[in-house]
């Protein structure tokens, strides 16, 4: 059985900080400390060596257990981040709370026990964490009773219950919002934007949702956020770009209103100044646009951004999102000499910790950009990656339109004899995935027809029959996501007017 690396993953993702306070934590504590070392010899590792651990300590008695040696440094380490979290987090100090309420009332201390409940009753109100909150409730609740029993009947119990019970109302607005949150974004990773009626009406159903149509139904701050990311998403897969903007832009007020909401939910307001940035650029309004990443960057160090969730978080969206600038603005230069060098050094950093779809959507960039610096070599190395590792169910869309730019770039390296096969392969699969969307079936008819004729005249003449073809489907609303994936009208014009596909989006750029 292969040995387990997830202590080595656990000491490996530990920050300096963190493993200084381990390691003074344990320096408090007497006695001989085997665990301190294996986490030694597991941190100065750069891959997990089980085998050389074994080799090391072979003198040591506790290496013959060696599985549970790991286990109890798991805890330990575990409960050292505990530790050097209690107090930077509501919900940490919230528990803490809560065990120094149970430990007052123990001692007949109710005097200390309720001036403690209203403090951290108080947090979980500003925090609105609102399942602390009914323990809290419970507690006054006790402590109520216990009033009772001393004959002190100037407590009202009535009016706890009435605020456990807006308190529950309020989880459960809040959980409804995350269910269609959660709708929502599955769609949109599953297929990015509504392309026909069938996923229109399963946006639409979103859309039209009572908690989401009607007028002050989020109950909570944290509720108000999630509303409006769920109608901006719902916008977003329709292409309705101003209402996209409008309510992603609420978000990032109410979340800026309220510092301590933004605390709790970092990721969100990173998805919604992400969501911004991308309506920039369907403005054109770059300069903003470019602002708005200097913005996302600047969160790296801020605090309540430091964990390494939402670290890699910052990572991606603005580094992708600078990319997908560079490419929009026919930057390729920039996109080339600087920012992919930069998202590679990071991929390497993070490597085990970015997720595939994140991985995929760089990968899939950086093609595209190396395709415009007519780096054609570079292009088809990472949109093989993408083709290669992409993993069933994810991203379908983006998998699909890298199918389409792989024929462009085995085009542009003059791979004719391969593109036979490819194109075919390509024809194969989106029968199979049911993508057989008007787009995608007019580019694979017309691509088809290019590799039958050398002429040059005649190409150019099939160039122009092709552009023609594609902007009649892209009149289609549907039909206009393509667009997002590739600027395939600019390659074609590029051939047409015999010109660099970096002059063709530049010249386009210009006339927005």
């Amino acid at each position: 059985m292969k040995p387990s690396t997830e202590l080595f993953q656990l000491i490996k993702s530990l920050s300096k900080s963190e493993k200084r306070y381990f390691k003074l934590t344990s320096s408090l504590q007497s006695g001989e400390k085997n665990y301190m070392k294996l986490f030694d010899a597991i941190e100065g590792q750069d891959e997990y060596d089980e085998v050389a651990i074994k080799d090391k300590f072979k003198e040591e008695i506790f290496i013959k257990h060696l599985p549970s040696e790991k286990n109890h440094l798991y805890s330990l380490i575990l409960k050292s981040l505990r530790g050097f979290y209690a107090d930077k987090s509501a919900a940490a100090i919230l528990q803490e709370q809560l065990r120094n309420i149970e430990l007052l009332f123990n001692k007949a201390l109710y005097k200390e026990c309720a001036k403690l409940i209203r403090k951290a009753k108080k947090m979980a109100y500003d925090y609105e964490k609102y399942y602390f909150l009914l323990d809290l409730i419970d507690w006054e609740k006790t402590m109520v009773e216990e009033e009772y029993l001393r004959g002190n009947f100037n407590k009202d119990l009535n009016k706890l219950v009435d605020e456990e019970s807006e308190c529950v109302e309020k989880l459960r607005n809040l959980a409804e919002y995350q269910m269609l949150y959660s709708k929502i974004n599955y769609v949109f990773r599953k297929g990015g934007y509504a392309r026909n009626d069938e996923e229109k009406v399963i946006v639409d159903e979103i859309a039209n949702y009572h908690l989401i149509k009607g007028k002050n139904t989020a109950l909570s701050t944290k509720a108000a956020t999630a509303c409006y990311y769920i109608k901006g998403l719902c916008a977003t897969t329709e292409r309705n770009l101003d209402e996209s903007y409008v309510n992603f832009k609420k978000v990032v007020k109410i979340m800026e209103d309220n510092p301590l909401i933004m605390k709790e939910l970092p990721k969100r307001y990173v998805k919604a100044l992400n969501n911004l940035i991308f309506a920039y650029m369907d403005y054109s309004r770059m300069e903003e646009c470019f602002a708005m990443i200097d913005k996302l960057k600047g969160l790296i160090k801020k605090p309540g951004f430091e964990s390494m969730d939402v670290q890699l978080k910052l990572f991606t969206s603005s580094h992708n999102a600078e990319l997908l600038a560079c490419i929009r603005m026919g930057d390729f230069k920039k996109a080339s000499d600087k920012v992919i060098p930069e998202i590679l050094k990071q991929l390497e950093f993070y490597e085990g910790k970015i997720n595939s779809e994140e991985k995929m959507l760089f990968y899939y960039n950086i093609s595209s950009a190396n395709f415009g610096a007519e780096d054609y070599k570079g292009a088809l190395k990472y949109i093989n990656t993408v083709l290669n590792d992409s993993e069933s169910g994810l991203r379908e869309d983006v998998y699909a339109f890298a199918r389409l730019l792989n024929l462009i770039i085995h085009y542009e390296l003059g791979n004719y004899d391969l593109l036979d096969y490819t194109l075919k392969s390509t024809k194969r699969f989106v029968t199979k995935s049911q993508r057989n969307y008007k787009f995608e079936t007019v580019f694979l008819k017309d691509f088809k027809k290019l590799l039958k004729v050398k002429n040059a005249m005649s190409n150019k003449d099939l160039f122009i029959a092709f552009k023609d073809s594609l902007q009649k489907v892209l009149e289609d609303p549907y039909e206009q996501a393509a667009n997002e994936y590739f600027d395939f009208i600019s390659w074609v014009d590029s051939k047409i007017e015999n010109k660099s596909y970096e002059e063709i989006v530049k010249k386009k750029l210009v006339k927005r």
